[in-house]
């Protein structure tokens, strides 16, 4: 007899669930410890401060965001004075690349600190190992789908 296959019995899933909760924890963590930015926006400066340089079209692909969200993100992290914006040349044309000072710098240090133990928390029960595979895990499955997955950005 053949079983049933459900969609709620299955990897794709289990990560949505756990995606959706890890980012209402954060969400309420943001607000709750009143940080100054969105999470989107600290994982864009977190990724510009490991980025030096990127320009925009780079960033969109990174957060899976079109350019104009990612622009307005952009935008609101430069009017707090969290990022400085530098015209470049890229093949003979200018662009424009990001980079974080050294405000933004602090903040995301800040941030880190606020949150760490709530985070910790979570993972009271995997162990480091188990943490690790899992991230690694993951992102042999996320760049597995990169190679399948349309991503017009």
């Amino acid at each position: 007899m053949e079983q049933d296959i459900h969609y709620t019995n299955t990897i794709h899933y289990e990560l949505e669930q756990t995606v959706r909760l890890m980012r209402m924890l954060t969400l309420q963590l943001f607000e709750k410890l009143n940080i100054g930015v969105s999470f989107d926006e600290c994982v864009v400066l977190d990724l510009i401060s490991c980025n030096e340089g990127i320009c925009q079209r780079d960033l969109a692909k990174m957060i899976l965001k079109d350019r104009a969200n990612t622009g307005r993100i952009i935008n609101s992290l430069d009017k707090k004075g969290f990022i400085e914006r530098i015209v470049d040349l890229k093949n003979n044309r200018l662009v424009k690349k990001i980079r974080i000072n050294s405000k933004g710098s602090e903040l995301l240090k800040n941030t880190a600190n606020k949150i760490k133990s709530y985070i910790e928390g979570v993972t009271t029960t995997v162990s480091n190992d188990e943490i690790n595979r899992i991230r690694d895990t993951l992102r042999v499955f996320r760049l597995n789908l990169e190679k399948v997955v349309e991503v017009n950005i």
